[in-house]
């Protein structure tokens, strides 16, 4: 896994500045620290950081063909690479390396833009073709890999692997975007193709962007979609079968590298099928690699054991405590734009505990968004059924007047209030979804924005977002929503999470749930084999039968998690009350302080949980203080997060 840099001049040729493009580079010196790389021509410069795992005495970058005249920056890992450079091979491509970022260069000769059709993999990865003076960016399929681009007033382009890349430059404006800050208090995360600032974008997943010298940056163009479109119902056996051999093929061709290799394992479905997979094509023992927490309800380490000795993997394992409040400022570093899934902080654990085993680690990521695993699935499609009686006419008055009078359903019967809400049957599907996922309401988002902050939106909502990948969508309640998490959710919070966090200790995440024709293939079944009397995962989970035991298969869902409210009235409460009602949030007009206080009293009193809107609140002030005014991290991290180590 490496990091990439450029500066592109659009209009003219003017030099290349070598030592920002080298700042540039450094800056992401922790995604790639073995080697680094700079090629500067006439308005053009490339910088590249390697972290080696394939070929390693070569592959280094910036790499280019035979003559000079096409050279690529290359982040990711190109899996089918092997037989790609076969294929050139007999069209008359001649390889000075065995690596697969050679197979892009000439790739690149024979097909154009659409060299990106070939590749099978996770990627980000600019070309500069001399000959037609172009600038070719590719962001892989499902986002697994992150590019950021921005234009600067005077016509030069820079782009990187990070933000922080694009922020060494002194001429990037750094004019906040009020659409994204309601996007970020809505999502908890920045969708794509949006950022915190107005001048830099995300190139969106299964994008590229061909910028021409001399011509407008073109709107991005999309090259793939996840396509839900079930076939004719096949015997469940055959299904199985057929699932868990592409799920073995997804596995075994992430398993080629040139240093060490492990696993993650939580003791969850899928990285319990992932190492199971892993186990069978390896002739010696998995290394893999669990934490575990010092409270037993958020503690599943036990299930990862047992996942361990029955395929008799090195398994590592530590245990931390559950007060590892230590990276709640780091994180803001880490991840540059403002960014709330507070499991970024067992994220960063785990990752730093494999490498200190591997560089290279398979996740289960993934396995969710394909396979209907969320919990919240489950809830959407019984308000479903019952939006499904009632025409949308007659749903909103009426539930919306139940819902505004008793709009917490404090007054309702328990069972009836973990089902479902007066809110969501007063929606329509999108709107119910959106609700669902939110992690700070609307009518709370819009209490605690100033007056001057909603005037700049001009009645945007963070709902657009979600409405706007409907249109492209299916319209099945269920495949409807999987779209829109894999549209949104996953590439913004799930792989964001993982990328930063394991790049921050120089380690390579493979996802082979997310392989592509893994997910074009699911995408053909039929809903009811995803989600079934109730149990999500249905089809994945009998697959698996023969390699996971039921207690692993069907326990409930946990996941990683964080004491967030304990945290706020404990250890950290004199923190929230500085920094929430503090003077950076102040400065920047967005907020309405008498709101955020009063947010703060009611939470800190025990009235009310204001965790979620708090820990966003947090981590939007550290944003401001590290990443826009360049201030330090305060720190509360003792030598060593882990109690033991097994």
């Amino acid at each position: 896994m490496c990091g990439i840099a450029g500066i592109f001049d659009l209009y003219e040729r003017r030099p290349i500045d070598a030592d920002i493009l080298s700042r540039m580079n450094d800056i992401q010196s922790h995604r790639g620290p073995d080697d680094r790389g700079i090629h500067i021509e006439s308005g053009i410069g490339f910088a590249h950081r390697r972290l080696s795992i394939i070929d390693l005495s070569f592959g280094h970058q910036p790499l280019s063909n035979e003559d000079g005249t096409v050279w690529v920056i290359f982040n990711g890992e190109i899996y089918n690479f092997k037989a790609l450079m076969d294929d050139l091979s007999r069209r008359g491509h001649i390889f000075r390396t065995r690596c697969d970022t050679e197979v892009i260069v000439h790739a690149w000769e024979e097909w154009g833009e659409k060299c990106v059709h070939r590749f099978r993999g996770m990627f980000a990865f600019a070309i500069w073709d001399r000959k037609q003076e172009t600038v070719f960016l590719a962001r892989d399929r499902l986002g697994i890999k992150p590019l950021y681009y921005g234009l600067l007033p005077d016509k030069r382009l820079v782009f990187g692997s990070e933000l922080k890349a694009l922020l060494v430059h002194p001429d990037l404006p750094r004019h906040l975007d009020p659409l994204a800050v309601e996007d970020y208090f809505a999502f908890g995360y920045i969708p794509d193709p949006r950022t915190i600032f107005s001048s830099v974008h995300k190139l969106a997943p299964g994008h590229t962007l061909t910028l021409c010298r001399g011509s407008v940056i073109p709107e991005p163009r999309q090259y793939w979609d996840a396509i839900f479109e079930p076939r004719a119902l096949e015997l469940e056996e055959t299904i199985e079968k057929t699932l868990v051999e592409k799920i073995r093929e997804a596995v075994d061709i992430r398993l080629i590298a040139d240093v060490p290799l492990g696993a993650f394992l939580s003791g969850g479905v899928d990285s319990s099928a992932v190492v199971a997979m892993m186990a069978q094509l390896s002739d010696k023992p998995v290394h893999t690699c669990s934490i575990g927490f010092s409270d037993p309800a958020f503690d599943e380490s036990n299930y990862a054991q047992q996942v361990a000795h029955r395929y008799g993997t090195d398994h590592y394992h530590a245990q931390v405590n559950q007060d590892d409040f230590g990276l709640v400022d780091r994180l803001a570093g880490i991840y540059d734009e403002p960014y709330a899934d507070s499991s970024a902080i067992p994220t960063y654990r785990v990752c730093e505990l494999a490498r200190q085993q591997v560089k290279v680690a398979l996740s289960g990521d993934g396995g969710d968004e394909l396979f209907a695993g969320y919990r919240r699935y489950r809830w959407h499609l019984h308000e479903q059924r019952i939006r499904d009686l009632l025409p949308l006419s007659l749903r909103r008055p009426l539930f919306g007047r139940l819902g505004r009078i008793y709009p917490k359903l404090d007054w309702a019967p328990r069972v009836f209030r973990a089902k479902t809400t007066f809110q969501a049957l007063a929606r329509d599907t999108v709107e119910a979804y959106f609700h669902s996922v939110a992690i700070i309401s609307e009518g709370l988002r819009n209490s605690f924005f100033s007056e001057d902050m909603r005037r700049d939106l001009q009645g945007y909502s963070a709902l657009e977002v979600l409405k706007e990948h409907a249109c492209h969508g299916p319209k099945h309640p269920l495949l409807q929503v999987q779209y829109l998490d894999m549209k949104t959710y996953l590439p913004g919070d799930i792989l964001t999470k993982v990328d930063r966090a394991s790049m921050a200790h120089g380690l390579e995440v493979r996802v082979p749930l997310l392989d592509h024709p893994l997910v074009e293939w699911v995408g053909t079944l039929d809903p009811s084999l995803k989600y079934q009397s109730g149990e999500g995962k249905y089809i994945f989970k009998r697959a698996l039968r023969p390699y996971l035991s039921d207690e692993i298969l069907y326990r409930p869902k946990m996941g990683f998690a964080v004491p967030l409210a304990a945290w706020f009235r404990g250890p950290l409460r004199e923190r929230v009350r500085t920094v929430v009602t503090g003077r950076n949030l102040t400065e920047t007009g967005f907020f309405e302080m008498k709101s955020l206080q009063r947010l703060v009293d009611q939470h800190l009193s025990g009235l009310r949980d204001y965790s979620a809107p708090i820990w966003s609140l947090l981590m939007f002030e550290a944003f401001l203080r590290q990443t826009l005014k360049g201030e330090s991290a305060i720190t509360h991290e003792s030598e060593s997060p882990f109690r033991k180590v097994v």
